[in-house]
């Protein structure tokens, strides 16, 4: 397996990580109240759009090749730090 394919595996399955945190975070969201649907709905749709910029990073790199790659690892891990980042701040959220 090469580096390349090595970071892309490990990649998709951080962003499956927050894929499946974020739809947990979905279903608590529908069983709250009204005032914490509104509250949590902004968030959720920004997580919602950072998966889909996350998909995109990592299909642009999937793409590259073998030397090109090195140059789209950055803007992966910015996206996916980001994503955790909003992940951690949510669930603290959903904690109080």
């Amino acid at each position: 397996m090469s580096m390349k394919e090595a970071y892309q595996k490990k990649a998709e399955a951080e962003l499956e990580l927050t894929q499946a945190r974020l739809a947990e975070f979905k279903a608590k969201a529908k069983s709250a109240s009204a005032d914490l649907q509104v509250n949590y709905a902004k968030q959720i749709e920004e997580l919602d759009h950072g998966v889909g910029t996350a998909k995109g990073k990592l299909k642009e790199l999937g793409d590259a090749g073998e030397e090109a790659w090195e140059k789209l690892k950055d803007g992966v891990e910015s996206v996916l730090r980001s994503l955790s980042s909003s992940i951690r701040d949510l669930a603290d959220k959903v904690k109080h």
